[in-house]
């Protein structure tokens, strides 16, 4: 059977394993809040192995709170272009503002000025309070949840609301148990991505092992109950790759809660006449069928066809502009025009960063 809960021991068994087997990540290290804020933003629905570079990226271009606050939204767009979930950059940038605005640039201490802020609610402020300023504030992602709920042998969905509750008592117990609240969440998320993960847990490697009542159960990988997974929806779009004079059209993306105000390639749509147009515009006449990818937006599976197109009328200049290869990898867009374009042939394969 597991040994008796004593929040005070298991914190100080999860921060002594976090100091011998902590990634060298570099959020990590100086505990700045503006750098610490960055990563938890990029990190919500996102691996750490794919932020570390675009992390990397975006500190060079806005490497402080003032200097990201200052930036149009379209530079910060362009810097965020690939990580997906774009609402989270204008999120950050919004909340950036109003820290200028309403906090002389600094970044609050308290969970409940952290909150106001958009784009943070109440994981990313315990994250924020703990890792940068010590506060003894509980955490609870999917990581951390599997990990308590396993510990705890809870056996209910963690989103239903009293199982939520109780997760977040025991994450509250132990960080206010602890000696270095930061340490300790950074622990849990460590723990949940390291070792207690989802199918195969690595028992032997725990902290948590001899208190863990799934562990003494026997079957830790059934806790928590998986989910059922909605079938992707498919989808298939034609876009236009339309030429001139070494420059290609692009479109810049109405708002409509799905990579808003992104570039991209032109959709092409039937006119009603036996022909095609533009999305909600002009009328083009399609040549010959370019390349095509595939790509995946949440629980949409895009099959993205390109075909070389010759405009017959002029298309809305609010909404187009003509850009090179080069400009268009300076957009603020997703990296389904960057696919799009080296599909036809327009860009050249990315060099793999060393």
């Amino acid at each position: 059977m597991p040994r008796p809960r004593r929040p005070a021991s298991h914190a100080r068994a999860l921060t002594d394993w976090f100091a011998r087997n902590r990634r060298d990540l570099p959020w990590r290290g100086a505990r700045d809040p503006y750098r610490v804020w960055v990563s938890e933003i990029m990190l919500q629905q996102t691996t750490v192995r794919v932020v570390v570079p675009y992390y990397r990226r975006f500190l060079r271009r806005f490497p402080t709170l003032a200097r990201l606050a200052a930036a149009p939204i379209d530079d910060v767009l362009a810097a965020w272009s690939g990580l997906g979930y774009y609402r989270r950059a204008r999120h950050l940038h919004a909340a950036a503002r109003l820290v200028v605005e309403r906090h002389g640039g600094r970044l609050p201490d308290d969970p409940a000025a952290l909150r106001a802020l958009p784009g943070v609610g109440r994981y990313t402020a315990g994250a924020i309070a703990s890792i940068a300023f010590g506060r003894p504030e509980p955490i609870l992602d999917g990581n951390v949840a599997r990990v308590l709920a396993r510990h705890l042998g809870e056996r209910r969905d963690p989103r239903l609301a009293p199982v939520s509750a109780r997760l977040w008592g025991e994450a509250a117990a132990l960080v206010a148990a602890a000696d270095r609240p930061g340490d300790l969440n950074e622990a849990l998320m460590e723990l949940g991505a390291l070792v207690c993960l989802p199918a195969a847990p690595d028992c032997p490697r725990c902290p948590l092992t001899r208190t863990c009542a799934a562990r003494a159960q026997g079957d830790p990988a059934s806790i928590p109950p998986p989910r059922r997974q909605a079938a992707p929806r498919v989808v298939e779009r034609t876009v236009a790759l339309i030429e001139s004079n070494g420059r290609q059209l692009v479109r810049r993306r109405a708002t409509t809660g799905l990579m808003d105000g992104l570039f991209e390639l032109p959709a092409v749509e039937p006119d009603g006449r036996g022909g095609h147009r533009l999305e909600g515009g002009a009328r083009v006449t399609l040549l010959a069928p370019a390349g095509s990818v595939r790509h995946s937006i949440t629980w949409r599976r895009l099959t993205v066809t390109v075909a070389r197109a010759r405009l017959r009328a002029r298309p809305r200049p609010g909404d187009h502009r003509w850009v090179t290869p080069a400009e268009a990898l300076r957009l603020p867009a997703s990296s389904l025009l960057a696919k799009t374009l080296r599909a036809a042939g327009a860009l050249p394969s990315p060099r793999r960063e060393v």
